[in-house]
């Protein structure tokens, strides 16, 4: 005989009351309720991005690494958007609450997320204590292989076309070396850019 719902949630909250601590994993719809778009098929994409509707442009084509080698202002363009609405976006409620329940562990919390948003160390969970198995795009790279490091994104202030996707603001490059730059973002199965 199965469990009721109502004897599945009560067993779920004897769970984490007597955790001594949490991993929470989460995926693109945790920011949803934020007002963060979620990608998941083309309309979603779309709406969001209706200059590269007009282009017939899908999240997979500018997802790709090759974008920033073929057209740089276009891919840039569409990274800083979505970097600029993630640094203005607030966590919403569901992430306090995660962080109240963690916060009476013995042992906190620990994040493994597939979102490359920051949600999670905005609403202040530790940076040590999250995971972002695609990355983050609150950090860059460089798109060549000069280097395997990656460098915090907080100097780049992009500024968009809202016609053309396109950045209008220069693009980023390495004082170092002179050469272009990348979000530490990865999609599952491409690995990290090869261009």
């Amino acid at each position: 005989m199965s469990d009721s719902q109502d004897e599945k949630l009560e067993k779920a909250v004897l769970w984490l009351r007597e955790a001594d601590g949490l991993l929470i994993t989460a995926g693109a719809g945790m920011g949803v309720d934020s007002g963060l778009p979620d990608f998941r098929g083309q309309e979603g994409f779309w709406r969001a991005y209706p200059a590269l509707r007009r282009q017939r442009l899908s999240f997979e084509d500018m997802a790709n690494p090759a974008r920033f080698a073929e057209h740089p202002e276009l891919a840039w363009g569409f990274y800083g958007h979505r970097l600029k609405l993630y640094r203005d976006t607030v966590p919403h409620e569901g992430f306090a609450i995660l962080r109240s329940w963690a916060d009476r562990t013995s042992h906190g919390a620990f994040v493994f997320t597939s979102n490359v948003d920051g949600q999670f160390q905005k609403a202040g969970f530790p940076e040590h204590r999250v995971h972002e198995c695609h990355g983050s795009i609150h950090a860059l790279q460089c798109l060549e292989t000069c280097t395997d490091d990656t460098w915090s994104a907080t100097d780049f202030h992009p500024l968009v076309n809202e016609a053309t996707s396109e950045l209008e603001s220069p693009l980023p490059s390495l004082w170092r070396s002179g050469a272009s730059e990348y979000p530490n973002v990865r999609r599952l199965g491409l690995g990290w850019p090869s261009v």
